[in-house]
């Protein structure tokens, strides 16, 4: 039977543990990046926002000031926070996931391999 080029039983059992270990280790990531609060701020840093690791909204912070230049200002100072936010966030989770991984490219359907 190994004639079909197969993996022998053992290289098989050794690779659900391996499957299986990275499950648990990604439950565990899911939980530490929701955990996580990471902030992003406009340029002038008059507006903040956090979000979890896993890009979840948490809270924004606006200077009085700001308010009182309008809408149009709060408005493209907060979206420029929410980029900063967003791009700190999907970096860290990029970052989660590589370490997780250690470059593992597996070679499977649906997982970028």
């Amino acid at each position: 039977m190994a004639g079909f080029g197969l993996p022998n039983f053992g290289q098989l059992t050794e690779a659900f543990k391996k499957a299986q270990e990275l499950q648990q280790n990604a439950q565990k990531l899911q939980e530490e990046l929701d955990a996580m609060e990471i902030e992003g701020s406009s340029s002038d840093g008059r507006a903040s926002v956090w979000l979890s690791g896993n890009q979840q909204p948490l809270r924004v912070n606006l200077a009085p000031e700001l308010l009182a230049e309008g809408v149009e200002a709060c408005e493209a100072t907060v979206l420029e926070a929410l980029k900063a936010a967003y791009e700190n966030s999907t970096g860290t989770m990029k970052e989660r996931m590589e370490e997780l991984t250690g470059g593992l490219n597996l070679n499977l359907p649906g997982l970028g391999g």
